[in-house]
């Protein structure tokens, strides 16, 4: 078993009673990923014997240094049996925050990609149309009309920089991961990013100040629909710099951004779900399992969605079948969300079986009505659900959870439909041992660059370029050109920042909750800091826990 293997490989690496680090056994003389300890960094309750000479330098030294390398990887190597893998279930439901379902009497929804989750073939079909909107419409070139759609280009989340055409992938403390960053399809050098930001890889605040992710020249793409705007906006681009043709880059990004609208608001996607709905809408028994047994428990249940009434009667009676509104407490089409949560000005308006407006009051929300626009602060009055009892569910961070979570204490649940095929990759050998060798590389560069002599200097500089060689490999496998939605090269991504920010569960799909009883305690594992535990693989085996050698490092005290 993965267990019995990595308790094996713990007893070779005994922890060290004064310093709660590892250190090695007594019958190991040295530990891999150490160097000869400088004075004073030996381990408190380890024996006070000698240490062992420091190499003399020159060929000795990165003889040295390369047989450090050899023992890491061989421990590397016996802590990772091959079926320590597939340790992560994808229909798990993840928590960035404590949260009792038991506390929980009230589940909102939004509708797309939450309660209707639709398949990958939707992309093409609203990449195609928004294109030849363009041609027709717009007056594009006809050339544009030769590019298909490519659901491998990019990924949710990354970053548009309208004045420079540039994509790119962002990381939690503002700044570009090198290599992906594309104008048109093709890869911007590094050099150039670079020198495009003022010679930083750093986006200053101001320029992405807005709360929804829309800076004054910088947008970012945060739903699942924006993957076919992304790869239109390429794909123009691309056009355009490869026939040398001018172009106003601000009006260019508005015309394709304006053409993508048009499919949404002159409703080609509806008709295209609604014409086929077992083609593009996946897991409906799954959905109405999970409605169903929620108000079977007693819970509450509403839905806010900015989709028209008729295409969500429809979807819902293919899903849940001709009584679905006889589940929610409350439904609201066309609610105008994210200005639903802030705008106070439009009040609920009451429909007709036909769709029709009435003109009345609106005194209360009644079950089994619908109701249009009006604003979370009525909402909030006429149904009394407040704080942390109202759990609501969406896929778009900002227009879905943000507002609910930070001005109103609701808790909110973020579907990642990316999700499910991220963790099968992270179950991959490949990906397991990939990742853990570029941590114990890493804890050896970091311990072994206290040796400047050249010779030592040659050896650090392979492992840094094969450290870069590893990183461009498990990014590719997740997406060629921009890697995992969550993870920049070692740091979170703008994206998974405001996850955690904005969300108190998230999970693949809606589905996930019925593999949870009702009353489910949700804890989030806690996350080391730096300074509170070894992360490393390299500390697996040294009483020194990550710290230089205090002898060579004291002139910076």
């Amino acid at each position: 078993m993965a267990g019995a293997g990595l308790r094996a490989a713990a007893r070779r690496w005994l922890p060290c009673r004064g310093h709660g680090g590892p250190r090695a056994s007594s019958s190991t003389p040295s530990c891999p990923g150490c160097g000869p300890p400088g004075p004073g960094a030996h381990c408190p309750s380890a024996p006070r014997s000698a240490p062992a000479p420091a190499p003399a330098g020159g060929a000795e030294v990165s003889a040295h240094l390369w047989a450090r390398y050899q023992d890491m990887r061989r421990l590397v190597h016996d802590l990772l049996p091959p079926e320590v893998c597939s340790l992560l279930n994808p229909a798990a439901i993840y928590a960035n925050n404590e949260i009792s379902l038991r506390d929980v009497e009230v589940y909102g929804f939004d509708y797309d990609y939450t309660l209707a989750q639709y398949a990958d073939a939707l992309h093409p079909e609203i990449f195609t149309a928004a294109r030849d909107i363009l041609v027709e419409h717009y007056k594009y070139p006809e050339g544009i009309r030769k590019y298909d759609y490519d659901p491998s280009f990019a990924i949710r989340g990354l970053h548009y920089d309208i004045q420079k055409s540039l994509l790119m992938k962002i990381d939690a403390f503002h700044y570009v991961q090198l290599g992906t960053a594309y104008r048109g399809l093709q890869p911007v050098p590094d050099e150039e990013v670079i020198d495009l930001y003022g010679g930083t890889q750093h986006i200053p605040l101001y320029q992405m100040s807005g709360f929804y992710g829309k800076g004054p020249s910088i947008k970012q793409f945060m739903d699942i629909f924006s993957l076919p705007e992304m790869a239109l906006l390429s794909c123009v681009v691309d056009h355009f710099l490869g026939h040398g043709l001018e172009f106003d880059q601000a009006h260019l990004y508005k015309d394709v951004t304006d053409a993508i609208r048009d499919v949404h608001v002159k409703g080609l996607m509806y008709q295209w779900i609604e014409r086929d709905m077992e083609k593009y809408i996946l897991r409906g028994d799954e959905t109405f399992a999970v409605l169903s047994r929620l108000v079977a428990h007693g819970k509450q249940l509403f839905l806010i969605t900015n989709s028209p009434f008729s295409f969500v009667d429809k979807g819902m009676r293919h899903m849940v079948g001709p009584d679905w509104r006889q589940l929610f407490d409350v439904v609201i089409v066309q609610a105008d969300k994210p200005s639903f949560f802030t705008d106070r000005r439009k009040p609920f308006r009451k429909l007709d079986e036909k769709g029709s407006l009435h003109w009345d009051r609106i005194t209360s929300l009644e079950k089994g009505k619908i109701y249009r626009q009006g604003n979370l602060y009525d909402f909030l009055r006429l149904t009394e659900w407040r704080g942390p009892r109202v759990l609501y569910f969406g896929d778009h961070l900002y227009s879905d959870l943000a507002d609910l979570m930070l001005r109103h204490g609701w808790r909110t649940g973020a579907i990642i439909p990316e999700l499910e095929r991220e963790i099968r990759i992270i179950n991959t050998e490949q990906y397991m041992h990939s990742l853990t060798w570029q941590q114990a590389l890493t804890g050896l560069l970091e311990r072994m660059q206290t040796y400047q002599d050249a010779e030592s200097q040659q050896v650090l500089a392979a492992w840094l370029k094969e450290r870069q060689e590893l990183r461009c490999i498990t990014k590719a496998l997740f997406n060629a050109q921009f890697g995992s939605i969550f993870r920049t090269f070692h740091n979170p991504t703008y994206f998974s920042r405001r996850l955690v920010r904005f969300s108190d569960l998230y999970m693949a799909s809606l589905s996930c909750l019925l593999n949870y009883r009702v009353d489910f305690t949700f804890y989030p594992r806690r996350t080391p800091l730096q300074h509170e535990a070894p992360l490393w693989m390299d500390q697996l085996c040294t009483g020194c826990m990550k710290t230089p050698f205090l002898g060579d490092m004291a002139h910076i005290r």
